[in-house]
């Protein structure tokens, strides 16, 4: 099972399922959603994911006429998106998960939106807890 929260924690919700797929999307609509260069994303059943806290606190955004994101009203974490014409599946924003295995990414998508200033790679210098200035 898949448990996770928003960053206040007044919605929580489980997911009743594993992650079998996980996005990287770098489209510019998703970096100002979530405020960052690219963002990870699960798609997931809708029909197996139980908010079991905090739903009166749920508020969604029409981002364009046939894609809403949902988000805490009281803290703003972006929990996921869902398209009018696929009801059965969410984007489940992986930043969220507190429990539960998340696989290695599937693939990358909107990769021509790619931030060009983000360059990762396995020789950058890893911080265990935030640098210190």
């Amino acid at each position: 099972m898949i448990k996770g929260h928003c960053l206040c924690t007044a919605i929580r919700y489980h997911y009743h399922g594993d992650i079998d797929e996980l996005a990287v999307c770098h489209c510019q609509q998703c970096k100002r959603a979530q405020g960052t260069a690219f963002v990870t994303n699960a798609p997931i059943e809708t029909a197996a994911f139980e908010v079991v806290a905090g739903e009166q606190l749920m508020s969604s955004y029409y981002s364009s006429p046939n894609k809403k994101r949902v988000f805490c009203s009281c803290c703003g974490s972006p929990l996921y998106s869902q398209r009018t014409d696929m009801p059965e599946l969410i984007r489940l924003r992986v930043g969220t998960i507190s429990e539960g295995v998340i696989p290695r990414p599937s693939y990358e998508t909107f990769c021509d939106y790619r931030s060009q200033w983000l360059q990762l790679g396995e020789n950058l210098p890893q911080y265990p807890q935030a640098k210190s200035k």
